[in-house]
C-alpha cells in the first residue's frame, strides 16, 4: 500500500509543504526585509511554521540547501542560521550562490525533514 501524499498550502504552481510517509519537503522559503539578516530570520520562521503544520520541527531536519544571491552574505546568513538551528541536531547542509527569483530576494532555504 502506498503512503498518502498530503499537500499543505497548495497553490496553482506549488505547495508550501508536501508530506509523504514520514518525509516532509518544503518549498524554498524566502523572506521579507531589506537585508539578508532580516530575510533569513523571516524565512526560517516560515520553516518553523511549515514544519509544525506538517507535524515536525527543526530538530528533525535532514538536509537544507541555502541559496544566496551574493555569497558575500555568507557570514551574515550564518549568524542567523547558527542562532536558529538546533545545535543537538544540525542537518546536512549546502550553501551556494545563485540568481534568485527576483532581485529583492537575498536568501532561500530549501528543507527536507522527517516526521
Amino acid at each position: 500500500m502506498t503512503s498518502p501524499i498530503t499537500r499543505h498550502e497548495p497553490g496553482t504552481r506549488m505547495s508550501q509543504a508536501v508530506v509523504h510517509g514520514d518525509m516532509v519537503y518544503l518549498a524554498g522559503q524566502v523572506g521579507e526585509g531589506d537585508d539578508v539578516t532580516a530575510q533569513a530570520h523571516y524565512a526560517l520562521a516560515e520553516v518553523d511554521r511549515l514544519l509544525a503544520l506538517a507535524g515536525t520541527d527543526k530538530s528533525r531536519i535532514l538536509t537544507t540547501t541555502i541559496w544566496l544571491a551574493d555569497i558575500a552574505d555568507f557570514g551574515a546568513m550564518n549568524a542567523v542560521w547558527d542562532s536558529w538551528v538546533d545545535p543537538a541536531n544540525p542537518p546536512a547542509r549546502a550553501t551556494g550562490e545563485a540568481k534568485l527569483a527576483t532581485p529583492y530576494y537575498r536568501v532561500e532555504f530549501i528543507v527536507t525533514a522527517a516526521r
